[in-house]
């Protein structure tokens, strides 16, 4: 018979069991250690030694542990992969374990659940980058989607057709999902397999009505009226988020936000893949670098950079907000010397909302508290430096709110010391003078021999003892000692009242006092309590702070108002861009645009001056284009042309300048972009598959109000099939779209369109030809090209001369035979031995081939009716049969 388990590993299988869907960091003294197939999976994960510790069931226990200190790199390796972790830690003293008896097992539970969606710790996240954890309910056909971010407090909810979680969450780009248990395979098959973590949860936590109570009881209000309608799904989507983080915190809360109600035809809507396409947030490769994002980002603090983020990823179609921002931008240009103060003083300003967070999750510590205290102060000296008058409401912080703000900065001024630990454990983070029996312990501790000096020069100035002094050794520990002249003396009344005889010694007597034991006493245990202090003061610090969380949050907010609109503002100031005039007429007028990514990487790399361009599209009552064909050849410009117009849109409706010398962006609802060539092998697409499925979308979704750019439709089939497919794609957004749109193309041909399309214009990338080579201008202007220039582009690109020779070769023969009616052809095939085919006899030809043939060359197509050419076609048919 297997002999039983320990009590130690009877405990993890116990915690083990609860938790089965994550790998379980149990606590064990300095490490985390892990067992079976957690220990198995982890080892491979984190390439660390997988070992063994014990036997069950005839069987080695595999085990694998990582280090308390470096746990949180591990975590957040697991944690990128894919995994949950449960934290396990030990509840009580060792000590106090041990007075159980000699086999008693330290309690241990787990204190927290680490999921992707749920990261607090800075070390686990991106500072500049919200990390949020989204969640999808439905409730009797309605459907709606909530996301939040633990670390920052944003609560966000919209009502959403599950048509339009594809776009919402491409935009909103959540670490992890909630779903219910029993929407999870049909949500599953609609987000496929680009989604992050699905997690499913019991359907209980989605319950509207307690997800109401949840939500009221959070808030402390009495109705949720106050931050909007909201409908049953929404409030089933956002009490299912807080029941999450009840799960995953143990019962612990974050410092949330009142949820942000939004609704869908509030931001301008763009799909995943022009968000791709455009490089809004990354570029192709995944990375922030070469984006959108980064090539404007000037934001000095992590909130106004997540800020930035925000409002970029879904621009506004709120006219009035839009202006709001607008106006908050050109408060910081008309002031560039108060510009210039606020920046310096932003640059210092720490991360207020991620360190409110992890206090209110009991997950903080001292630098925490230092956080606040150096944030808020920061946010006072940037108030008291701005304008008093004429200030966008926006960057104004409630009177209310700043009261309260300055109430918990006055309490942590006065109690945190500059620079302190990043651990409680650590000490000595409580400044001097903030408590007097904290610093009584202190000087106890750190000063003991001085303490102890102090009371043998006060016994001897009260005995007249010269001699008498204070000393410690380990037998007696602290004692008087005087020489043996004045013995009696302290035996004697009235000292001897004070003074106990402990030894007599040849040189000397000792003596200890029962202030000396009490003062001894105190001593020894002066860093414990000390200690203990520290911990009941940083815990009565944490709960204010908890308390005041709504003014600080509203302080922080603030502050990345703040940061956005002067680094804006220093964008627009250093590279020229403009204020642009956003309207509902619906038109697109842009003089003098820029691509503001390809500008700033030109800048950077020391290249040539961006050559700007004009973009007119009128609205849809107007007699202008709507939509504007762009041919030329690659290389020259006309995918930098179709982005930067987008972008600059999207930019201007974003709340920002705009890089051109003048702009006039009616609101677009919409911002769709089919740019590039890649394709998903993985899903069984090929590039053109991906193109068509793409364009499909756009053609089926775009409404009168979407801006639509196109590139080089149909370039991933034959000639023919392309042609004729980006021929009825420009139809079909002409007469039934009716939107405004940009459509760049290989396909000069389609340049004839202009003459019965009446609201389509050309244009065209100039070029020019020099000794054989090509010259790319990127100026764009009326008119069409008359070829690709392919070939050139090819040499430029570094294919050999040969093949480039016959190319030219072949391009001319098969140019002459267009113009030859394709009598050249044969000829110019005949010269390639892929085409050259064996010689061989002609067959005759059947009855039903001359009979065919004899009717065909008899008939004049031109004045055949339809009809007639019905019954033809019959009666070929039937002059085939008859011949079989």
């Amino acid at each position: 018979m297997p002999p039983p388990v320990s009590p130690m590993m009877a405990q993890y299988l116990e915690i083990k069991e609860q938790h089965e869907g994550a790998l379980l960091f149990y606590r064990m003294g300095d490490f985390y250690e892990m067992f079976f197939d957690d220990a198995v999976a982890a080892s491979e994960a984190l390439d660390i030694t997988l070992t063994k510790r014990g036997r069950l069931k005839g069987q080695d226990i595999p085990m694998c542990g990582v280090p308390v200190h470096a746990a949180n790199g591990y975590m957040d390796a697991l944690i990128t992969k894919g995994f949950r972790v449960a934290v396990c830690e030990q509840t009580e003293d060792p000590s106090e374990a041990r007075r159980r008896g000699a086999h008693a097992v330290v309690d241990r539970k787990v204190v927290r659940l680490i999921t992707p969606g749920t990261l607090t710790e800075d070390t686990h996240l991106d500072a500049r980058r919200n990390n949020f954890l989204a969640c999808i309910a439905r409730v009797r056909g309605e459907a709606a989607l909530a996301w939040a971010d633990i670390s920052s407090g944003f609560l966000g909810a919209m009502p959403c057709p599950t048509v339009k979680l594809g776009p919402q969450l491409a935009r909103i780009s959540p670490r992890e999902i909630l779903v219910s248990e029993a929407e999870l395979e049909g949500l599953s098959g609609i987000l496929g397999d680009r989604a992050p973590v699905l997690t499913p949860l019991a359907p209980v936590n989605f319950d509207s009505a307690s997800a109401e109570g949840r939500l009221l009881e959070l808030f402390g209000v009495g109705t949720l009226d106050a931050f909007g309608e909201f409908g049953r799904a929404e409030l089933s989507a956002l009490g299912a988020i807080i029941a999450y983080f009840e799960i995953t915190q143990k019962g612990k809360l974050p410092s949330l936000r009142p949820p942000s109600r939004e609704q869908p035809e509030s931001s301008m809507q763009i799909d995943a893949a022009t968000r791709r396409n455009l490089e809004i947030s990354s570029d192709f490769a995944g990375e922030r670098e070469n984006s959108l994002l980064a090539a404007i980002d000037l934001t000095a603090s992590a909130a106004g950079a997540r800020l930035l983020e925000r409002r970029v990823s879904a621009p506004s179609t709120d006219l009035e907000e839009i202006r709001d921002r607008h106006n908050a931008i050109r408060s910081f240009l008309a002031d560039a010397e108060m510009r210039g103060t606020i920046r310096t003083l932003l640059r210092g300003l720490p991360d207020i909302d991620r360190a409110l967070s992890r206090l209110c999750l009991e997950r903080g510590g001292p630098r925490d508290l230092a956080a606040l205290r150096d944030g808020l102060s920061l946010e006072a000296e940037i108030r008291s430096a701005l304008p008093r008058e004429g200030l966008p409401r926006r960057l104004m912080l409630p009177r209310s709110d700043a009261d309260a703000a300055g109430d918990i900065l006055r309490v942590l001024r006065s109690a945190i010391v500059d620079g302190p630990p990043a651990s409680v454990r650590e000490g000595n983070f409580i400044q001097q003078g903030f408590d007097d029996e904290l610093d009584q312990e202190r000087k106890l501790r750190d000063e003991a021999r001085n303490v102890i000096a102090e009371l043998g020069a006060r016994y001897a100035a009260e005995t007249g003892i010269q001699p008498l002094k204070t000393k410690f050794n380990n037998v007696l520990g602290y004692f008087v000692e005087v020489p043996p002249a004045h013995a009696n003396r302290l035996m004697s009344p009235p000292l001897s009242e004070t003074f106990i005889h402990r030894q007599t010694l040849a040189s000397a007597a000792r003596f200890t006092t029962l202030e000396l034991s009490n003062l001894e006493s105190r001593i020894l245990g002066a860093a414990g309590k000390a200690e203990q202090i520290e911990k009941r003061i940083f815990e009565d610090l944490r709960c204010r702070a908890a308390a005041s969380a709504p003014p600080i949050s509203s302080a922080a907010r603030a502050m990345a108002e703040v940061d956005l609109a002067s680094a804006m503002a220093e964008l627009a100031e250093a590279r020229g861009w403009c204020r642009p005039v956003v309207d509902d007429s619906g038109a697109l007028e842009i003089e003098g645009g820029r691509h503001p990514v390809v500008e700033e990487s030109l800048r950077k790399s020391g290249g040539g001056p961006f050559i700007a361009n004009d973009c007119e599209l009128a609205p849809p009552d107007g007699d202008g284009p709507r939509v504007q064909i762009l041919t030329g050849p690659n290389m020259a410009g006309k995918s930098t042309y179709l982005r930067q117009n987008a972008l600059i849109a999207l930019l201007a409706q974003a709340g920002c300048y705009v890089p051109a010398r003048a702009a006039r962006v009616g609101v677009a609802s919409q911002l769709f972009s089919r740019v590039g060539a890649a394709d998903e092998l993985a899903r069984g697409r090929s590039t053109f598959m991906v193109e068509m499925v793409e364009t499909a979308a756009i053609l089926h979704q775009a409404d009168i109000g979407a801006l639509v750019v196109l590139d080089e439709i149909g370039r991933g089939t034959a000639t023919f099939d392309g042609l004729s497919i980006a021929w009825a794609t420009l139809e079909h957004i002409h007469d039934v779209n009716k939107c405004r749109a940009l459509f760049a193309t290989h396909y000069h041909e389609l340049a004839r369109l202009s003459d019965r399309l009446g609201r389509l214009a050309n244009s065209t990338v100039a070029v020019r030809e020099w000794e054989g080579e090509v010259v790319f201008l990127h100026e764009v202007k009326p008119g069409s090209a008359d070829r690709s220039y392919g070939i050139q582009v090819a040499k430029l690109a570094g294919i050999p001369d040969s093949v480039i020779e016959r190319a030219r070769e072949v391009l001319e023969g098969l140019e002459a035979d267009e113009l030859d009616g394709g009598k050249r052809l044969g000829g110019l095939l005949e010269g390639l031995p892929l085409f050259t085919a064996p010689v061989r006899s002609p067959a005759p030809p059947s009855p039903d081939e001359t009979e065919v043939s004899g009717r065909l060359e008899k008939i004049n197509p031109d004045q055949l009716s339809p009809r007639d050419a019905l019954e033809l076609i019959y009666e070929l048919k039937e002059a085939v049969k008859r011949h079989r």
